[in-house]
């Protein structure tokens, strides 16, 4: 405890330091050294006020979250901050709590519990409980608002969004802002304040005063709407209510029940389960510990579309200077077009000034020729998916990248290493898969060859983070972990809609789910054209008689590729806004006639079950292969990838909630109806169901097995 907080004396006023690193949370025996400090403060005739404040970089940036997952499994009992928070109130002599960093959840909570609050320039504060599904449980809900006003406890404890120092003084959630040195400020102000009625945050109820009804309405339909599928954000909002309607202790009673409601949910279970997730999709197993990533100073792509020109953006947010090549002016021009376009709408918004745009523009060269890409340190691919072409590319790159420059290339589906082999070092290609659009998609999935040296596959991982991504590794096969899972999904969403359900139906089926977009929204967001181009190429690998998807490459003879073409499944507007298509449904009914396909109705139950299913049995076989290290590659793969809900985990994730003898059960009545060719059970998820195990507990990376 002692080495957790410290105390200390600056003449008439004791110092109080959190020294729990890296971030000082509130872990176990934190509290309890803060409370015992402050009783030998409070004791000492010499003390006339108190300064608590963080060592290192940031005050207390929140609760251990470790500790959540202990309570809910029954590891450790229920506790509460806030008889700790009380008696930090209740100190006779001032307590004011010097902020820099961040002060976040708990930490906010401990803040508002002392009597005063000054702040670093570079501070922020926030309670952000709700991105863990959660609720502040130490009165947050119950002192923010009477800091801050009711309107923006709401926004600060639905959104989840820290706030600068400068607006937490102006709310009225701090006191000062100290330039300089922190503590020092802190100390003098504690002077000042000294022997004065010290204020009480829970007896300051004028901000509580004529609170409108329509007030929270109005926050519960725009969580609703910015939060679709999530219970937190509402808990958060009756907790803040109450704050109006009952006492301070009433309300923190409240506030318990809610947060006790939220934090036993699936949906915290989730949430956290992803927090940890961000963190472990980093850790790649089997690179050796002393392995450091290359410098990545200058960077190159080929290719200006919609992919090429979103990776240039990340390099140039990055600060990192890159060439975008074309092999036509208008290609080039039309791609640095979008890209200006792109960046001028973020400054329109207020999200990016003129200066930084400019900044940011002059670090993109466009070009029709190959100089400068041998003092590139990383050169990637950008063209369209079709092997000839990427293979002739690399040709070329090989014979003038430098030595140790990085080979990569964002293709979405194909051989890594085929490609790899036109070159003379394939040590030093990887694939960099990125998603559309590029410049917001937050995820890079980083495919490794057999031939990809751990230099590489670290610089890739390093690289992701640095352009602001969460990077997943994925092993080397058709699809590699994303768009392998999305084929069965797809397929699942067209046979639904050829054995009788619509289009809308099936869309809104998923988009209830949870999911960003139906399965067929998204087909028609992506373009028929780009799968079709796929299938074709791949013809050749389909097993004779199996039964694949009709109506999609139907469409695709007709130039109907999707909203680019203002039809496919659906019919687009010039605004892009999607409605029905008769000649659609008229064609996937005549389609079914012809092929005897009987034409039923199908609930919206079978519609999420064999979408869903189909990505978890598909997942457990690329589990098994090894193309995925764990279950949770996937789940980070399919949430920042893929609009897979972040309140359900993920897709294995959501199959150990299920339960995997009843996925499983699930997936053999699938079989029974639909061939094994199609819906075989994997056997790992075989395996986990008759064990009594889960998707988390399979860990390939680990010699022993489930």
């Amino acid at each position: 405890m002692a080495e957790l907080v410290r105390l200390s004396h600056h003449g008439d006023v004791a110092v109080i330091t959190i020294d729990n690193p890296p971030v000082n949370a509130l872990s176990p025996g934190v509290p309890e050294g803060i409370e015992s400090a402050m009783q030998q403060a409070v004791a000492d005739p010499q003390v006339r006020a108190v300064v608590i404040i963080g060592a290192g970089s940031t005050f207390i940036a929140g609760a251990d979250i470790r500790e959540f997952g202990k309570i809910v499994s029954g590891e450790r009992p229920k506790l509460t901050l806030l008889p700790f928070l009380l008696a930090i109130e209740d100190s006779p002599k001032p307590v004011i709590m010097a902020i820099h960093g961040q002060a976040l959840g708990g930490g906010l909570e401990v803040a508002m519990a002392g009597h005063y609050r000054v702040l670093a320039p570079k501070a922020q504060v926030g309670q952000p409980e709700v991105k863990l599904g959660i609720i502040p449980g130490a009165a947050g809900t119950q002192r923010l608002p009477r800091l801050a006003g009711v309107p923006k406890a709401l926004e600060m404890c639905t959104d989840g969004n820290p706030i600068k120092a400068q607006e937490a003084v102006a709310l009225g959630i701090a006191d000062k802002i100290i330039d300089g040195d922190l503590l020092e400020g802190a100390v003098s102000f504690a002077r000042e304040v000294a022997g004065k009625p010290a204020p009480k945050t829970r007896e300051r109820n004028e901000k509580l005063q004529a609170v409108s009804p329509a007030l929270f309405q109005a926050a519960r339909a725009q969580a609703r709407q910015k939060s679709r599928g999530l219970h937190a954000p509402l808990a958060a909002i009756d907790a803040i209510e109450a704050s109006t309607k009952l006492d301070f202790a009433a309300g923190c009673e409240e506030e318990a029940r809610l947060f006790n409601e939220c934090l036993f949910s699936t949906e915290a279970q989730a949430l956290i389960h992803l927090f940890f997730g961000e963190r472990a999709v980093a850790k790649i197993p089997g690179l050796p510990k002393d392995v450091k990533p290359l410098d990545i100073r200058r960077a190159a792509i080929i290719g200006a579309g919609t992919m090429g020109g979103g990776i240039a953006m990340n390099y140039a947010n990055a600060g990192i200077p890159v060439i975008v090549k074309e092999v036509k002016q208008e290609a080039l021009d039309r791609g640095v077009g979008i890209i200006r376009n792109n960046y001028a709408k973020t400054v329109a918004k207020g999200r990016l000034t003129q200066e930084a745009m400019d900044q940011r523009m002059a670090l993109i060269a466009p070009q029709l020729t190959y100089d400068g890409f041998d003092h590139a340190d990383i050169i990637t691919e950008a063209a369209f998916e079709n092997m000839a072409l990427k293979k002739q590319i690399f040709a070329e790159l090989d014979k003038i990248a430098k030595p140790g420059a990085i080979l990569a290339t964002n293709t979405s589906t194909l051989d890594i290493d085929e490609i790899a082999a036109v070159t003379s070092r394939p040590a030093m290609v990887v694939g960099t898969h990125f998603f559309s659009p590029a410049n917001v998609m937050k995820l890079l999935e980083v495919v490794r060859g057999k031939a990809s040296s751990p230099e590489v596959i670290a610089t890739a991982m390093a690289l992701g983070k640095k352009l602001g991504k969460i990077a997943v590794l994925a092993g080397n096969c058709h699809g590699f972990i994303g768009n392998r899972m999305l084929e069965p999904y797809f397929r699942e969403a067209q046979f639904l809609v050829e054995e009788g359900a619509s289009v809308e139906q099936v869309n809104q089926a998923m988009y209830d789910f949870g999911m960003a977009m139906g399965p067929l929204a998204v087909d028609d967001l992506a373009g028929l054209d780009i799968g079709w181009l796929i299938r074709k190429a791949r013809a050749a690998h389909i097993k004779p008689g199996l039964r694949v998807p009709l109506v999609a490459d139907k469409l695709c003879e007709q130039g109907r590729f999707g909203q680019k073409t203002g039809r496919a499944w659906s019919k687009y507007d010039q605004n892009r806004t999607q409605s029905p298509d008769p000649e659609t449904a008229a064609l996937i009914e005549s389609t079914a006639h012809a092929a005897g396909i009987e034409r039923r109705q199908i609930s919206n139950e079978e519609i999420v079950d064999r979408c869903v299913y189909g990505l978890i049995n598909e997942g457990a076989r690329i589990l098994e292969d090894g193309i995925a290290q764990r279950a949770v590659d996937i789940d980070i793969t399919y949430i920042y990838g893929y609009g897979f809900p972040a309140w359900r985990g993920g897709p294995m994730f959501y199959a150990d909630t299920v339960g995997l003898p009843k996925v499983l059960a699930r997936i053999e009545e699938f079989e029974k109806k639909h061939g094994s060719d199609l819906w075989a059970p994997a056997p790992l998820l075989k395996q986990l169901a008759a064990d009594g195990k889960k998707f988390k507990d399979f860990d390939k990376s680990k010699e022993a097995g489930p």
